[in-house]
């Protein structure tokens, strides 16, 4: 007899998703928060599960309004993290009740410019955050309105990054030339991550979540000079790179 093949199969999987956590309930405050990070992050989380994190609310926003803004901005929810006191309206939002207990938690840093701050999160058990895999060399200037993300690796660009660029790794980033645009490494909550460039001045720099819009001219020890930006803490720290003065 021919050996019948199985029309559908559930298996184990790890998947990375982006946690909003959520710390008032006024939903029209939320909305507001996520349209400036969005508008400040570009298009950095574009095409991202979400799961809203309530834990620390004791009443429910108003989840399909909220459910709705995030697909306005091409970000996907697809679950919540909350009270039992809270589920119900969720599931009647069409949002599934998600445990990442079992995940290495990345809390979202930075005087975190809006109650509805995201960082990226893995939820299955995974390495230390310190390694790695790859590194994606870009041999060429980018131009505005370019993005190149590096997943899973380091990303090295042997030129300028113009301003409406986005560079973005889940390692570390070099940019070999003018950082003008934004500029976000440990895409995937990696504290240890770095953004180096020898011409620094940027629209924005980010560190696993943690993000500095940078709206005014830097200090003349760090505007156009060689420098390194990394995470001290819950602090986003930019320093001249030695020899660079």
């Amino acid at each position: 007899m021919p050996k019948t093949v199985a029309a559908l199969d559930f298996k184990s999987a790890s998947l990375h998703v982006l946690r909003a956590v959520l710390h008032t309930s006024d939903t029209a405050a939320l909305i507001q928060a996520l349209d400036r990070r969005m508008q400040e992050a570009g298009a950095f989380y574009e095409d991202e599960p979400v799961v809203l994190d309530a834990q620390g609310l004791d009443q429910a926003p108003d989840w399909e309004k909220l459910a709705d803004a995030l697909r306005r901005h091409r970000l996907h929810p697809i679950g919540v993290r909350a009270s039992e006191s809270l589920l119900a309206s969720a599931h009647q939002a069409g949002l599934a009740p998600l445990d990442l207990s079992a995940s290495r938690s990345t809390e979202s840093r930075e005087g975190r410019a809006a109650p509805a701050a995201s960082t990226p999160e893995p939820a299955a058990p995974a390495d230390d955050g310190n390694a790695a895999t790859e590194t994606l060399v870009v041999r060429h200037p980018l131009r505005s309105g370019q993005r190149i993300y590096a997943r899973g690796g380091d990303l090295i660009v042997m030129g300028m990054v113009s301003q409406g660029a986005e560079v973005i790794a889940d390692g570390h980033i070099h940019v070999y030339g003018p950082l003008r645009g934004k500029a976000m490494a440990g895409a995937r909550g990696n504290p240890h991550a770095m953004i180096l460039t020898t011409q620094l001045d940027p629209e924005l720099l980010a560190i696993a979540g943690v993000y500095r819009v940078v709206e005014t001219r830097l200090p003349d020890t760090l505007h156009n000079r060689p420098a390194q930006v990394g995470l001290d803490g819950d602090t986003l720290r930019i320093r001249a790179l030695q020899g660079s003065h």
